[in-house]
């Protein structure tokens, strides 16, 4: 099935690429929010995540004339250029300590205020701990768990051999849980046993 959405996105790219405006909106509905979820949990701020999601799709369009259908997916160009701008992002802001802003909860009528604010608090306390793993094991551990992309897509992505993603990801996911672990209760976790 992803094969088949890699193809279905190659072809709105190329009608695209022929003046189809409509196959533009529908490749920044497909591919926008998950660049957008990427880059808000690699950088830790909706409005910087915006701008690398918007010049991303910009990216793509500029592409799109010149792109060559089997060489790589739609969507894993859009992962790797989204990461790029985000280590790119990254670099300029090490001179000073960003803060992070609150990740805010997606409306939702189901849950009532007490589950709403316990997973508020849930993706506040994952949104602190991933800003403290180092940036390589930040996005590989967000793009294999929170994106739920395969080792080899996070390699091509990543410019690194699948070796180095499993062991990024290990050390990230271990260090999450040292973080996360003193937390669990105030979390609304129950531990089992």
């Amino acid at each position: 099935m992803a094969e088949a959405v890699a193809q279905s996105d190659a072809a709105l790219l190329a009608r695209y690429a022929q003046g189809d405006g409509r196959a533009a909106q529908e490749l920044v509905a497909r591919l926008a929010p998950r660049a957008h979820a990427v880059a808000r949990r690699v950088l830790g701020d909706a409005a910087e995540a915006e701008d690398v999601t918007q010049e991303a799709m910009l990216r793509l369009w500029r592409i799109a004339p010149d792109w060559e259908h089997g060489q790589a997916q739609v969507s894993t160009w859009v992962y790797h250029v989204t990461m790029n701008l985000c280590r790119d992002l990254l670099r300029r802001r090490r001179g000073g300590n960003a803060a992070l802003d609150e990740i805010p909860e997606p409306a939702d009528p189901a849950p009532d205020m007490a589950q709403r604010l316990q997973q508020a608090a849930r993706e506040d306390a994952l949104q602190a701990a991933l800003m403290t793993l180092p940036e390589r094991q930040r996005q590989a551990v967000v793009l294999r768990h929170l994106e739920e992309l395969s080792n080899p897509e996070i390699a091509e992505i990543m410019e690194i051999g699948v070796a180095a993603v499993e062991s990024l990801t290990a050390r990230g996911k271990r260090a999450l849980a040292r973080s996360l672990a003193g937390r669990r209760a105030a979390l609304g976790y129950k531990d089992h046993g």
